[in-house]
């Protein structure tokens, strides 16, 4: 149970006012020279906007690169499609908040929002359909500007203008006022994404003298029990301030409840700007402000602007891409930006966070501590990519993963958010991406100590079905719903668990997690030619339909994807998946038709299975790796052709540019890796498989600022099929790499004509590897 002390402390608060209020100097201002002495300016190719309209569900707000800040505007609260805040086709903004969730499908956090406002103050926020009977604003694309960490909009009610621009762990707001004697700021702490309804649980809010305001609060939403805190500090002394619970005015500066807000009062003047800082916390209000003076001392909103556009340039300009193609170069840089806002930051300037237990722990020098682990989508290109273009961080994202698992009560992380775990999607794919950075090498991890929590889920928790799963090697439909995916996904964690097994001298329970995750194997129905459900009994389920989500409606049987998905879910094992159909022939003839039947779905298909081609569901990840299966079965062309056409119609430099969920950067991944021609569709097996190159060249700053280039040697537009490849100068007979090759540099040479060469890459011995027991 949260108290005032923990939320406010107050005698710490003021030495940290102290501090701040001596307006030290922005630490260091952006240069004017571009990183890496190049003059090409990355971030003018991104455009925020692509996935903020359709099933996107993007902020367009600033942040940085994996920043614990996120300060965007949001237009509404409840809905899927608002699940970080904002849609943009919406006319209205609510106000300005600090935290929101890139492209999720379910919704959370948009903590401390803050609205400037003239007039009488109004304490709700009024709806999109009557934005003037509250604090709502209307607002017009027209005035709105979104780049890398900045945006700003015009607000057509009050006459204000509103810029953002973030920190790691603070945000910066200008407001320039009009000429008013009752202009105000509302701060409603009880604004959140309501799903429940009315999320909060308990809060506090304090006035600190006559600049500044800070609490914190307890949140039972998608993470339920999450706690944030916040200390926000404006430039200019309020003339009046204002604290309400429950919309009733208090005489108090300190408030406890659940529904707390605050007006805030100035009389200003015309162009008269007023500036506000506000750093968050997962610790406490004191440690909001401890970052507020580590990242934001000043007000130098241009420096601030300037050092956030440094940072996205830096992180944009581990990848240059050479084509004459304005549109998909857009496309290309807005969603390697989406990439890399998440995972976040979840730790303060001193080291310290909030754990997986409830418990404020502190970090050793130079550590940080991540969430927003969006794990069942990223495991399978985000991650993948991280361990080539942002190798730095690897090793802090797997032990973050790692000490999650052994400080929650839930085990392994699943989708950890803001210390709490929602358990959200199937599999414990955590295994994963740990097992990923361990076949590929990296360094500054304790395989021990991660192979201990990985063994616990793998071995001994009876979890979510995994009992089935090891005693009858298959998970029974009538027993544990979405039972055919768990399956597949637990048969992928063996094999991921099983690399860290072989590191760590377990070579015992290697065996047995790679014979195990050959289980999928049980529902592999002949006579149908497809992955299907089972009974305790053995039977398969009936009535069957492969385009349903299951055999009835109270047990689904597959995760956001039906059985022609699921059909192509086998990941680690395709060589001995391929002899179980009879050969390639038969599985390449269904892989065929996966993409040539009709796009039909039943009525309670998840709005996740979108982006059709035929049956084929780009807009959700099950789908993701399937195009690349060909190269498995001896028709590499087909995956060259099928994702060249997947690159061109399945984005787009619009707002609804996105078929699906951006999902924490995993839809944007497989566009930035597919366009860059490597895909791994194993992930824990370190390899990529290749195909045809979007771009004439890409030079990638990898490992130990190492470059690797790809080149496309191409005569025409219409050359997407590979007639050779050299890699690091040699000529290759297969159409894969392993991150070993290429990770510390090197070069990749493709050759590309008109006609496909179905020699190349067609041989079983120069298929890409699968599982070996």
């Amino acid at each position: 149970m949260l108290n005032r002390r923990r939320f406010l402390q107050a005698a710490s608060l003021a030495t940290c006012l102290e501090l701040i209020n001596t307006n030290i100097p922005l630490a260091e201002a952006a240069t004017k020279a571009f990183a890496h002495g190049t003059d090409e300016d990355f971030t003018s190719y991104v455009n925020v906007k692509v996935g903020t309209g359709g099933h996107g569900h993007v902020f367009p707000g600033a942040t940085v690169p994996f920043g614990a800040v996120q300060l965007s505007p949001d237009t509404y609260t409840k809905g899927w499609d608002w699940c970080s805040g904002y849609y943009d086709t919406d006319t209205s903004i609510m106000g300005f908040s600090h935290t929101h969730l890139s492209g999720t499908g379910c919704g959370d956090l948009l903590d401390v929002l803050l609205m400037p406002a003239v007039g009488s103050v109004k304490l709700q926020p009024g709806t999109r359909e009557n934005p003037t009977e509250g604090y709502r604003s209307r607002y017009s694309h027209e005035e709105e500007i979104a780049e890398p960490g900045y945006y700003s909009v015009k607000l057509k009610d009050s006459g204000v203008f509103a810029e953002l621009t973030a920190t790691e762990r603070t945000g910066l707001h200008c407001y320039t006022f009009p000429a008013s004697e009752e202009s105000h700021f509302i701060l409603d702490w009880s604004h959140s994404y309501d799903d429940p309804n009315d999320p909060v649980a308990e809060a506090a809010i304090e006035l600190h003298g006559n600049d500044t305001i800070a609490g914190g609060r307890t949140v039972n939403s998608w993470a339920h029990g999450r706690q944030i805190f916040f200390a926000m500090q404006f430039s200019e002394p309020f003339t009046k301030a204002e604290l309400f619970s429950d919309d009733q005015p208090q005489t108090e500066t300190k408030l406890n409840g659940k529904t707390l807000k605050a007006a805030l009062h100035y009389k200003t003047t015309a162009g008269q700007k007023i500036l506000v800082r506000c750093g968050i916390s997962g610790v406490s209000a004191e440690n909001a402000l401890k970052n507020l003076r580590a990242e934001q001392p000043g007000w130098d909103f241009a420096a601030t602007r300037s050092a956030a556009k440094q940072k996205w340039q830096k992180e944009l300009s581990r990848v240059s891409i050479k084509t004459d193609d304005k549109k998909q170069r857009e496309i290309f840089y807005s969603s390697y930006y989406h990439m890399l806002c998440a995972p976040t930051l979840f730790d303060d300037a001193d080291g310290s966070y909030r754990g997986m237990d409830g418990e404020v722990h502190q970090l050793e020098k130079g550590a940080h501590n991540y969430s927003t682990y969006s794990l069942w989508d990223t495991f399978r290109a985000l991650h993948p990519a991280f361990t080539l273009i942002q190798p730095d961080r690897v090793p802090e994202m797997v032990n973050s993963l790692v000490v999650m698992a052994e400080q929650s009560p839930h085990g392994m992380p699943v989708w950890p958010l803001q210390g709490k775990e929602t358990g959200t999607m199937t599999g414990y794919h955590s295994a994963s991406v740990i097992s990923e950075a361990c076949v590929k090498n990296f360094e500054g991890i304790d395989w021990n100590r991660a192979y201990k929590v990985m063994r616990k889920r793998n071995m001994d928790d009876d979890w979510r079905g995994l009992g089935y799963y090891r005693s009858m090697g298959y998970i029974p439909a009538d027993k544990e719903g979405e039972s055919v995916s768990k399956t597949l996904e637990y048969g992928y964690n063996d094999w991921a668990v099983s690399h860290v097994a072989e590191k760590v001298g377990a070579h015992d329970d290697a065996a047995i997690q790679r014979k195990r995750s050959r289980n999928y194997q049980h529902y592999f129905d002949p006579k149908t030619q497809f992955i299907r459900a089972k009974l305790s009994n053995g039977e398969f389920t009936a009535p069957f339909d492969p385009i349903e989500m299951g055999h009835t409606e109270k047990y689904r049987d597959y995760t956001e994807s039906n059985a022609w998905q699921t059909t192509f879910g086998v990941q680690h094992d395709n060589a001995s998946y391929i002899e179980l159909w009879g050969g390639r022939e038969p599985f390449i003839k269904k892989l065929d038709s996966l993409f040539t039947v009709p796009s039909t779905l039943p009525p309670d298909a998840p709005p996740d299975i979108a982006g059709m081609v035929g049956q084929y569901a780009h807009g959700n990840e099950p789908s993701h790796h399937i195009a690349y299966l060909y190269i498995y079965a001896g028709q590499p062309w087909k995956t060259q052709s099928r994702v060249h056409s997947l690159l061109l119609t399945m984005y787009d430099n619009k707002p609804n540019g996105l078929q699906g969920n951006e999902d924490c950067g995993q839809m944007s991944a497989w566009y930035v890796m597919s366009a860059l021609g490597l895909y791994a569709v194993d992930p824990a097996s370190g390899n990529y498989v290749l195909t045809s190159p979007l771009f004439d060249k890409a030079t990638l700053r990898v490992s130990g600022g190492k470059t690797l280039t790809i080149e496309a040697k191409r005569t025409s537009p219409d050359d997407i099929y590979i007639q050779s490849v050299t890699v690091n100068g040699k000529n290759s007979d297969k159409l894969w790499v392993s991150h070993e090759e290429i990770a510390h540099g090197g070069s990749i040479v493709f050759k590309l004509g008109s006609k496909p060469n179905e020699k190349l890459g067609a041989a079983e011995a120069v298929a890409p590897p699968s599982l070996k027991v």
